[in-house]
């Protein structure tokens, strides 16, 4: 697996060693002994998977403590543009947001730390979204922040008229309202 690290602190996308032939493919989406020989203490506990349509836009979710959650997550069909946010308060790029293209062609992963709010834009016509997750998910502790925050002025790659947001979601409060602990 090679890491790659990006300018928010602990934000990583690791790209997975692809063994191909005439068969298919193979390759390994987790390996434990891989995050603790770069020290990071990841230990899921959870796998969810999501089947979205071209516009969907998800997020941005996060837990607070003591639920919050770190991730690591991939596309096992199509394409999204996934982005993740520090919320950390004395982090150096609290506010800041980090983007990348994950597809089952580039079968990059991403992993977020807890701390952080994460989201993602269907950009192929669907996408089968599958994220693994170190704390279990906990309704009471759930909190979102405005896909369209001005101040984050996250490009989701979508045209606006061809977003589809759930109620929930359209409900989130700016990055500045938005109740966070960390």
């Amino acid at each position: 697996m090679k890491l790659i690290q990006t300018e928010l602190d602990g934000l990583l996308i690791i790209e997975p060693k692809v063994y191909s032939d005439s068969r298919g493919y193979f390759f390994e989406s987790w390996r434990e002994d891989f995050f603790k020989n770069i020290e990071i203490n990841f230990i899921p506990v959870q796998q969810n998977e999501s089947g979205s349509a071209f516009g969907v836009v998800r997020g941005l979710h996060y837990q607070l403590n003591p639920y919050a959650q770190a991730k690591l997550v991939r596309v096992v069909y199509g394409k999204v543009l996934d982005v993740a946010v520090d919320l950390r308060k004395n982090s150096k790029t609290f506010g800041k947001y980090f983007s990348v293209e994950l597809s089952s062609e580039n079968k990059r992963q991403f992993f977020i730390p807890a701390g952080f709010a994460h989201g993602f834009s269907v950009l192929s016509d669907f996408a089968i979204f599958s994220y693994m997750c170190d704390n279990y998910y906990n309704a009471e502790f759930e909190r979102g922040i405005a896909y369209n925050d001005p101040v984050l002025n996250i490009d989701w790659k979508i045209p606006v008229e061809k977003m589809i947001i759930s109620q929930k979601d359209l409900n989130n409060p700016t990055f500045q309202l938005a109740e966070k602990n960390f």
